[in-house]
């Protein structure tokens, strides 16, 4: 049964990490020197005031990361018949965005000491993306657990 609410939540988590990787993450501009620094899925870049690129450091295991959460997130649809399974992928599924917000801050951190910046920067729509992802998350397995309990009390019934 795929038209459960659980599914449509599962769908956003995989949407939402589409964005985390079409998206930027964070960005630093600096006003002194008119530089920028720009994070996404897949680089940190660092712009002259011109625009153009002074370095670009490759952070491909953010992507990675991210895509991986997407797939996890559409396979789980398809476990329907297997509830346990289903809950147990969307941990791993949780522990997983944990570690990519973790990255994704400490990253934007340690850039911000390197360059010593005065405020933080700003986080953008794919660094949201994620968090929205884990409430999707978190709202699917609540549901998941409702199916279970519904299941189990009608099974006492028979």
């Amino acid at each position: 049964m795929i038209q459960r609410v659980q599914s449509i939540f599962l769908l956003l988590v995989a949407i939402a990490m589409g964005l985390t990787l079409g998206m930027g993450l964070w960005v630093q501009d600096i006003p002194s020197s008119g530089e920028t620094w720009t994070l996404d899925a897949f680089f940190m870049k660092q712009f002259d005031a011109s625009g153009e690129i002074l370095s670009s450091k490759s952070n491909w295991y953010i992507g990675a990361i991210a895509a991986f959460v997407g797939l996890l997130a559409i396979i789980s649809i398809f476990q329907y018949r297997n509830r346990a399974r289903q809950m147990m992928i969307n941990m791993v599924n949780s522990l997983f965005m944990v570690g990519l917000v973790a990255i994704v801050f400490l990253t934007t951190n340690g850039v911000n000491k390197d360059i010593a910046a005065i405020d933080s920067g700003a986080y953008q729509v794919g660094f949201w993306a994620i968090l929205v992802a884990m409430v999707c998350n978190m709202l699917a397995n609540r549901f998941i657990r409702k199916d279970e309990a519904l299941i189990k009390s009608v099974d006492r019934i028979r």
